[in-house]
C-alpha cells in the first residue's frame, strides 16, 4: 500500500515537472518570437478560427431553459435556490436537464425527485409537490 502511495507520488511529480516544463518552453518562446510563436504551437493560425468561433457548440434549448428558470423570480425558483444554498445552479441545471431527457413521464418525475431529494431533508409529499411544480413549469 505504501509502496504504491509513493509511486502515484512519483508519477504525480513527474507529470507536473513535464507540465511545467512545457510551459517554461511556451514561455520563453512568446519571449523569443513574439507573437509569431502561435506559428509554432497552432497549426491553423491564420484560418477563420476567430469568425467560426462556438459554430461548434450546441444549442440546447431545454437546458437553457432550465438554467434561466433556477436563476428566475419564479416562487418554485426561489424554493429550489433556498433547499440548495451551496449548490452551483449550473450542476443542479445539468442534472435536471438529464432527466428531464428522459421520455416517459413517471420516470422523469422520479428522477428529478432523485436529484432534489439527494441533499434536502423534505417529507416526501412536500417534495413531490416541488417535483410536481417545477415539471409544470417547464
Amino acid at each position: 500500500m505504501v509502496n504504491q502511495q509513493q509511486t502515484n507520488n512519483s508519477a504525480q511529480v513527474q507529470d507536473l515537472t513535464e507540465a511545467l516544463t512545457a510551459a517554461r518552453r511556451m514561455q520563453q518562446d512568446w519571449l523569443n518570437y513574439g507573437l509569431n510563436f502561435v506559428h509554432i504551437y497552432v497549426e491553423d493560425v491564420e484560418s477563420d478560427w476567430l469568425e467560426t468561433w462556438g459554430d461548434d457548440e450546441i444549442s440546447n434549448p431545454l437546458f437553457d431553459a432550465i438554467k434561466d428558470f433556477l436563476v428566475s423570480d419564479d416562487e418554485i425558483a426561489i424554493k429550489i435556490r433556498k433547499y440548495f444554498p451551496e449548490a452551483s445552479l449550473f450542476d443542479l441545471a445539468v442534472d435536471l436537464e438529464e432527466c428531464l431527457r428522459i421520455a416517459r413521464e413517471n420516470d422523469k418525475a422520479s428522477a428529478v425527485k432523485n436529484v432534489l431529494a439527494s441533499d434536502i431533508d423534505l417529507d416526501d409529499l412536500e417534495l413531490l409537490d416541488l417535483v410536481n411544480s417545477f415539471l409544470a413549469k417547464l
